[in-house]
């Protein structure tokens, strides 16, 4: 019997546990009935406190609606009291909505049964005071810190713990104990602390500062700053070592941490230069040829990608999995697109100008402004939106240091083009052929190469490059017909102080002017501080005029 009386048990449990959750949601509602109907403003924000606790998805809209004033009292025409009620959805073409009881969340209907529409003028809307929209406000917030969502979670602790409400305590601290994301345990420690920060206490407030400044709290430098100076802190020589200490931790914390985030995007900055320059590092060594144009082929590669999103836009709407594919289908069709175009640009122009650098660097500057009219006139002037894929949105958080996602994919992409151009020049016969031509082109032509061939080979692998480079460049820059023209001029000085024609060369100067780019603008300004790495370059090459690594080319055969 004792056996069989345990899921008997089980069952019966199972059975009130739904009624018991409409009991509570009935007793949620009942509250925020009385608390609207009621005249008395401590008696509301005392009741609305105690809606703390409550899971009622209809009681939470409804006190986000009260607070922005758009919660509304129905007095019906027999002379029964007035009672609240929330809009149901949107207007339609009449401006008229639906509307739903608070009391038990059914539908608003008229003498006969029937559903009532109701136009938002003609409505009579439930007061507020300021002190009531706080307290609505307060109670939303600690709703969220329990929130599934981790990012909305923090973002209601940290506006609590900035508020530095000695109420929000006991709550806060109930959230800790039971918190298991380490992310938000952080932040809910900062927020007790900050607040603890804010209080009266004296020893609370000592050992505040000293935790803010074990968690590495960024967000409170400005405050501790302020702090400083406040005569409560001079008058307190204990408050003020402990403010100068954690401000020294901080200050230090922060100036590495910039260090670090400036230099991650220098390098993220420095692999789009590289997969750019590479391909222009080969046909300049290979040709000869100053390709005025390159930078509209980066371009090129970027409207490749747009256009690619709203196919899949087309195709597969804008939710679910198909739309964040499209960028592994726009790495590809960017390449191809501006192959095609470097293909037909060598075929078109480029072959009747070699050995003839003035005319090839002004008929390809031609190129480059027709090139830009094109793209205007087709897609307009104003830059276009090219989204990320969910997959490379975000970022990952280090020592509060935020590392994007897209960046992340850019580096690592630009190692893999690396690498798979050393295959390809080393172990391959093009690439043989590729080197054998930059190194001597007469004697390649003599032991049989086609050397018309491998120049447009090369220079419709170079294009492609380019191409990806700038389906790299939408995810984290404008997408715009100048695009080019804002990287053309980097590329072209990695190109000459790594050395022309050289793989390593290209690596280390994009490195180097992508890293010394982004540690110069925050001091010296976006011009100054190209100004700066340009008249770097000049001095560079005035001791070593061949570049970081010389490769003996066509240019260099006298």
């Amino acid at each position: 019997m004792r056996a069989f009386r345990v899921p008997r048990l089980l069952v019966l449990a199972l059975l009130f546990l739904p009624l018991l959750a409409v009991r509570a949601d009935d007793a949620a509602r009942g509250k925020l009935v009385r608390a609207i109907l009621s005249e008395d403003a401590a008696e509301q924000v005392s009741l609305v406190r105690e809606l703390v606790a409550a899971d009622d998805p209809l009681v939470l809209q409804s006190l986000s609606a009260w607070r922005l004033g758009n919660l509304y009292l129905w007095s019906p025409t027999d002379g029964t009291p007035a009672f609240p009620f929330v809009l149901d959805g949107a207007a339609d073409t009449d401006g008229k909505s639906g509307a739903l009881r608070i009391s038990d969340g059914t539908a608003l209907k008229d003498a006969s049964g029937q559903p009532v529409r109701v136009v938002v003028s003609e409505l009579t809307v439930a007061d507020t005071s300021a002190k009531l929209r706080k307290a609505i406000k307060t109670v939303l917030d600690l709703r969220a810190v329990g929130d599934p969502d981790v990012r909305v979670r923090i973002d209601a602790i940290v506006k609590l713990g900035q508020e530095q409400e000695a109420g929000y305590l006991p709550d806060l601290e109930r959230r800790l104990a039971i918190e298991k994301e380490p992310t938000v345990r952080r932040s809910l420690a900062e927020a007790i602390a900050f607040t603890k920060l804010g209080g009266d206490d004296r020893a609370a407030r000592i050992a505040a500062v000293k935790s803010l400044s074990d968690l590495r709290a960024i967000n409170s430098l400005a405050y501790l700053r302020k702090l400083r100076g406040a005569p409560a802190t001079v008058a307190d020589a204990e408050l003020a070592k402990a403010v100068e200490a954690a401000l020294a931790v901080l200050d230090d914390y922060e100036r590495w941490g910039n260090l670090f985030g400036t230099a991650f995007r220098g390098f993220s900055l420095a692999a789009v230069l590289l997969v750019a320059s590479l391909g222009l590092a080969i046909t300049f060594g290979l040709m000869g040829i100053i390709n005025m144009a390159h930078g509209e082929l980066i371009m090129v590669g970027a409207y490749t990608a747009y256009v690619v999103q709203n196919l899949f836009r087309t195709w597969f709407g804008t939710t679910g999995a198909g739309p964040d594919l499209y960028f592994v289908a726009a790495l590809p069709a960017s390449f191809v697109a501006a192959a095609a175009v470097g293909l037909v640009l060598e075929r078109g122009i480029i072959r009747f100008l070699y050995r003839r650098p003035l005319e090839s660097m002004l008929a390809t500057w031609g190129v480059s402004l027709v090139l830009q009219q094109v793209f205007r006139h087709i897609f307009g002037a104003a830059n276009v939106q090219v989204g990320s894929p969910s997959w490379l949105s975000g970022s990952y958080v280090v020592s509060d240091v935020l590392l994007a996602y897209n960046r992340i994919f850019v580096i690592g992409f630009a190692f893999a083009i690396v690498g798979l151009t050393y295959l390809l020049m080393t172990r391959t016969s093009l690439g043989l052929q590729i080197r054998a031509v930059m190194q001597n082109r007469a004697m390649a032509s003599a032991l049989g190469v086609r050397t018309e061939r491998v120049n447009m080979m090369t220079f419709a692998f170079g294009s492609g490059l380019a191409g990806m480079a700038g389906c790299c460049l939408s995810q984290i820059g404008n997408v715009g017909p100048g695009l080019g023209q804002n990287y053309v001029v980097d590329c072209f000085m990695i190109v000459v102080l790594g050395g022309v024609g050289s793989l390593p060369g290209t690596v280390s100067a994009s490195l180097g002017v992508g890293v010394t780019d982004q540690i110069l603008q925050p001091w010296l300004g976006a011009v100054m501080g190209k100004i700066t790495v340009l008249a770097g370059i000049i001095l560079f090459l005035q001791w070593r005029p061949a570049g970081l690594f010389a490769s003996r080319g066509r240019g260099l055969e006298g």
